[in-house]
């Protein structure tokens, strides 16, 4: 069961990113074609294994990363974060079952880069951004896998 993009991004990115203050129109296609690349919005753990979950497919090592590394230092995004969190779930329950929070996290993720966001529609520079900053080096993923799934969603 894939879910709509359109619905996706007006109920779970767009209010995460606002929750967070950090919402712009380029924020919400990045944290979007995203969720759309590394899950195709259909799945919430790693295919073939491994620790990734969620519609973004985070790795809770990365998780806990963006919390001791970055929001350690960001005591005004702290509350904004908690406030999204579901109670009585542990991080990797959130990760992988409360899909704002989730998106909170990649958006955060995206964050920590210094580079600015690509611009709005500039998908391919999307898809280099994505690829760089991450999937890393390290991840199979290519721009052109990126392009062909923000494609399949039909996301201009």
């Amino acid at each position: 069961m894939k879910l709509r993009a359109e619905q996706f991004a007006r109920l779970v990115v767009r209010p995460a990113l606002e929750g967070l203050d950090l919402w712009s129109p380029a924020a919400e296609q990045m944290v979007l074609c995203t969720a759309v690349t590394e899950s195709g919005l259909d799945y919430i753990e790693q295919v073939g294994g491994g620790p990734a979950l969620g519609f973004f497919q985070m790795e809770p090592a990365t998780e806990k990363d963006i919390w001791e590394n970055f929001l350690k230092y960001k005591p005004d995004l702290v509350a904004k974060v908690l406030s999204l969190k579901a109670s009585g779930m542990d991080s990797t329950a959130q990760l992988a079952g409360n899909a704002i929070y989730a998106a909170a996290m990649c958006r955060l993720h995206y964050r920590r880069v210094k580079d600015p966001l690509p611009a709005v529609g500039d998908l391919p520079a999307m898809g280099a951004y994505w690829k760089r900053f991450y999937n890393t080096h390290q991840g199979a993923g290519t721009v052109d896998h990126f392009l062909s799934a923000v494609g399949r969603f039909d996301i201009q």
